[in-house]
């Protein structure tokens, strides 16, 4: 019920938010997104690095999703193939430009129920189970909104290679042995494409000298790994002279952010940020279990939330991030999970 009412107040929230209610005046057409972006950045090729690491550790416990990892390059100027910008230009969705960004990213997920130290895992908490991928992101902004296309392809299960790396981890970190592997999902080829849509600025406040950001989003899912329907929000509080920053790359599900930033050699800079995001689940399968071959599984929640605040900071040309995220119940039986984000980028 309380998802409910969550994603009820978040809908009202956005459609308040996409309406012309903050231009500049009722004569006068108030600028875009895009027109807002100063010349020298529209011009300017800029390229990033991007090292994220999510762990429940940060959060102060150890249980259902242990570890992220991605590594993630980013490039502001991107030429895309005639036939796919053709493909693109011929949907409503998708606008190729020459504001047309890409997005490469690696990444291994781990997830393991509550105790850890069985061998025969509790058949109502979350089954083991890893994620190793690959995505291609192509992101666009167009007039007052940014759309996001991604694909995803990887693999789940023993081939994921979840059980080594998480062993070889707590030999370092943790006394305690995950003993309960061997009833990990099996292996399943996994195929993704995620489509989202973002307001930025869409509405927008600068007081002395600091600039404020609510950004509405939504997007859609679709695969054997993930499908699922999302809407939400984020803010942003940075310094109005460095205002040009997004919030910090996640492992996805997430909240938005792709941790593009321009702030001047040897210049220093920050912001806090935050969001919200509800989500309708048609599949998850770290806890549907398999799609085509008998595997643990629990029964799962159809609406989740995810919530976040966090703190980066910029010199130069590193930015160095810190996130703590809140997440519902996913499962009959399982608890809000909370845990914590490290992003360290670099453009080159």
């Amino acid at each position: 019920m309380k998802n409910y009412i969550l994603l009820s107040i978040l809908a009202i929230i956005l459609n308040t938010l996409t309406t012309n209610a903050y231009a500049n005046s009722t004569h006068q057409k108030a600028q875009t997104f895009e027109e807002k972006i100063p010349a020298e950045i529209k011009e300017k090729r800029e390229r990033f690095v991007t090292f994220t690491f999510e762990n429940d550790l940060f959060a102060g416990q150890d249980a259902n999703y242990t570890n992220g990892a991605l590594i993630t390059y980013f490039d502001t100027k991107f030429e895309v193939p005639w036939h796919v910008e053709n493909t693109l230009n011929n949907t409503p969705i998708f606008q190729v430009n020459d504001m047309t960004s890409v997005m490469y990213s690696i990444g291994h997920n781990l997830y393991t129920p509550a105790d850890i130290t069985t061998k025969v895992p509790d058949p109502t908490d979350r089954p083991y189970a890893a994620f190793l991928y690959g995505s291609m992101q192509l992101s666009t902004i167009s007039g007052d909104h940014i759309n996001n296309l991604e694909l995803t392809a990887g693999i789940v299960g023993p081939s994921a290679l979840g059980e080594p790396i998480q062993e070889e981890v707590h030999s370092l970190v943790d006394t305690r042995d995950p003993a309960g592997w061997d009833h990990q999902l099996k292996d399943e080829p996994a195929l993704m494409l995620a489509y989202q849509r973002m307001w930025p600025e869409k509405y927008s406040l600068t007081v002395d000298g600091h600039h404020f950001r609510l950004t509405p989003n939504w997007g859609i899912t679709l695969g054997n790994i993930y499908t699922y329907a999302a809407l939400g929000t984020t803010f942003q509080f940075v310094p109005e002279k460095y205002k040009w920053q997004s919030t910090p790359l996640r492992v996805k599900p997430s909240i938005p952010g792709n941790g593009y930033f321009h702030i001047p050699e040897n210049a220093f800079s920050w912001s806090l940020f935050g969001g919200f995001e509800g989500r309708a689940v048609a599949r998850n399968i770290f806890l549907d279990g398999n799609s085509y071959q008998d595997s643990p599984s629990v029964q799962k929640k159809t609406f989740v939330s995810d919530a976040n605040a966090g703190i980066n900071f910029t010199f130069g040309r590193i930015q160095t991030s810190f996130t703590i995220n809140w997440r519902s119940k996913e499962f009959d039986g399982g608890k809000t999970a909370t845990f914590g984000a490290l992003s360290l980028g670099y453009r080159l």
